[in-house]
């Protein structure tokens, strides 16, 4: 689908667009940048990218798909920076986990001879790093696309091709509503992680060291970047205190049902909450 295939900042997600592409043949050659000299040097051992890079702008020139994996906060001004060394027609896509403002902006900072079709495949790890990259991180994982109304049909169609090859399943939606489904099902569970592990901070530190695998399983993404987090959290802020209002709701009458020793009502928010995690996929 894409004879080059540019990959800006591969960390965990864009080391694995780039590993994953080659495994599956999902493009022909692969250009990738980095940031940091150092991690350009240690990339160009890598058998998984067939060129690095000096400047994004370079990594971009000749390139069908660019995918931009940078932080959140970042993904808009390196758009902007590449816009101009883009060829006609290339479609630009990211990996971030916010997407209405970063699909607003990047389809206006490229302009009309190329197309910006937002991307968030929900595959990642508390891990950070080309290093922890894997080829098989997209498999069976939802890998969302946002377009705006007015994106190119064609444009969409590649980049959910794209996210198939790598053995993803896209599913396409608008960018708003996108951040309205991630609020709860991403980044309010990482709140929550990173809230009780604050909470228990607070504790006797002992404490820590008689835990099994409940807190364990519970609080793993709150190994995550902190300041990786706080762009995600500033990005999507109104969407998740939304969120973090209706949980509060919910824990405010598990509250009140244990406080009226109301043990039917306990059962049946245990329950509920059984039933739902029951139904994940395996």
């Amino acid at each position: 689908m894409s004879p080059t295939l540019a990959i800006l900042a591969p960390g965990l997600l864009g080391g694995s667009v780039a590993k994953a592409a080659r495994a599956r043949g999902a493009a022909g050659r692969i250009v990738v940048w980095a940031r940091r000299p150092e991690s350009r040097l240690q990339l160009k051992e890598q058998p998984w990218c067939d060129e690095v890079a000096e400047t994004p702008e370079q990594a971009v020139r000749h390139a069908q798909l660019v995918v931009v994996a940078t932080p959140v906060d970042r993904i808009v001004p390196l758009v902007e920076r590449v816009a101009s060394h883009l060829p006609e027609n290339a479609i630009v896509t990211d990996v971030g986990s916010v997407k209405g403002e970063i699909a607003r902006l990047g389809q206006a900072r490229i302009g009309p001879r190329a197309h910006f079709v937002g991307s968030h495949p929900m595959a990642g790890s508390e891990k950070t790093g080309w290093e922890h990259a894997s080829a098989e991180l997209f498999v069976r994982r939802t890998c969302f696309v946002t377009p705006l109304a007015a994106t190119a049909e064609p444009a969409v169609e590649a980049v959910v091709r794209f996210w198939r090859e790598l053995g993803g399943e896209p599913v396409t939606l608008s960018p708003d509503a996108h951040d309205e489904i991630v609020a709860h099902i991403s980044h309010l569970p990482q709140v929550l992680a990173s809230s009780l592990c604050s909470f228990l901070a607070r504790k006797d530190p002992a404490w820590r060291n008689h835990a099994g695998g409940g807190l364990r399983d519970t609080t793993r993404i709150a190994g995550s970047d902190p300041q990786l987090w706080r762009s995600i959290l500033e990005q999507n802020r109104d969407e998740l205190l939304r969120a973090l209002r209706q949980y509060q709701d919910e824990l405010q009458g598990l509250h009140a049902a244990l406080s009226n020793r109301d043990w039917l009502e306990v059962v049946a928010r245990l329950e509920r909450g059984k039933a739902y995690r029951d139904q994940f996929r395996p």
